[in-house]
């Protein structure tokens, strides 16, 4: 497998989750020269070889922003992604989709030989819920019903179409599954249950049981693991789809045993109606849509990306998940907008 040196990357939504490990992964990597992180806000962190540029990818004149900042790259690394606001599908449609697209044609007029994107689990139809999984080959057609899933969706069809009108470009497809680091926890918080639950909740003894609900069996993954996946495909010759996850397998079992709580049964359609009606009171920003999309996840086989990135996650699933769960209790974050908790300020 041939590798090249000296590289240039530019990576965008670089202050994120995903981001910050994945610039961190790169500057890393003796095979990179440099990194250009964009954003919408330019953060105050530094990471060895790597500047900071804003572009605000929803904006109609991104596009000729993005042309000059692929100009010279090597690869772009596409995270930019906006989850919020819920209730307006509009606007994230903008940032989601017409901003991809935006980073596609900028790829192409600038360049760049190689695009690595994030996909997701969520770009998956409905699928299996056990082990080995479901490989790369599964249909990509998403949870109709989610916003979420529809725009990854999406635009696994806009790059099936990119890469056959522009086979000179390597184009890399990750679809992970959840991720977690303790720095991503005050964001999290933030995007799916909202800034008025207090991280100091997320206690053991204040939750005595654990719903075990028809459908919740997920996989999790550090950031920081699939950050190193993410650095494979941009120094390695290697194009097409990746699954990322980690064992073990997460149902309310593991998570009961995460938390220290008492697994109880409980129908579907209970927490369905009480989260859609906290949804439309906009006392949560985490619709029921995307709950019913995360009920029917498939779990994912990550054996292509062990064979052909050479990559292995070095945590369990576990792990990431009660680092995670730590961050919220502490108020963890880092020194970007996204990422700000009260550990970070």
């Amino acid at each position: 497998m041939s590798v090249r040196t000296g590289l240039r990357v530019v990576v965008t939504g670089a202050t994120g989750n995903v981001g910050t490990s994945v610039v961190r992964a790169l500057a890393g990597d003796p095979q990179v020269a440099s990194v250009l992180g964009l954003a919408r806000r330019v953060p105050d962190l530094t990471v060895p070889r790597t500047e900071w540029a804003a572009v605000d990818l929803g904006q109609e004149g991104a596009g000729d922003q993005l042309v000059g900042y692929f100009a010279g790259a090597d690869a772009v690394v596409h995270l930019a992604w906006r989850f919020q606001p819920t209730h307006d599908p509009v606007l994230t449609w903008r940032t989601n989709v017409l901003g991809s697209l935006r980073v596609f044609d900028a790829v192409v007029t600038a360049g760049v030989p190689a695009l690595v994107h994030a996909s997701s689990v969520g770009a998956y139809a409905p699928g299996p819920k056990e082990a080995p999984g479901v490989d790369e080959s599964w249909p990509t057609h998403g949870w109709p019903d989610a916003a979420y899933c529809r725009e990854k969706s999406y635009l696994e069809r806009v790059l099936d179409t990119f890469e056959h009108e522009h086979p000179h470009v390597r184009v890399v497809r990750m679809r992970p599954a959840f991720l977690f680091k303790e720095a991503s926890a005050s964001e999290q918080r933030r995007i799916f249950a909202g800034r008025f639950l207090p991280g100091s909740l997320v206690r053991p003894e204040l939750l005595p049981w654990v719903p075990d609900l028809e459908g919740l069996v997920l996989q999790a993954l550090h950031t920081d693991d699939a950050a190193q996946a993410y650095r494979q495909a941009v120094v390695r010759e290697v194009d097409g789809a990746f699954n990322l996850a980690a064992d073990p397998v997460v149902d309310a079992r593991v998570l009961g045993e995460l938390l220290g709580a008492r697994v109880v049964r409980v129908p579907v359609r209970v927490v369905r109606t009480a989260l859609a009606a906290a949804w439309s009171a906009h006392l949560v920003p985490a619709s029921p849509h995307l709950f019913d999309a995360v009920l029917r996840l498939p779990v994912l086989d990550a054996s292509r990306a062990h064979r052909e990135l050479d990559w292995q996650p070095t945590r369990p699933s576990t792990d990431a998940i009660r680092e995670f769960l730590d961050g919220v209790r502490k108020g963890s974050g880092e020194r970007t907008a996204p990422l700000a908790g009260r550990k970070a300020s």
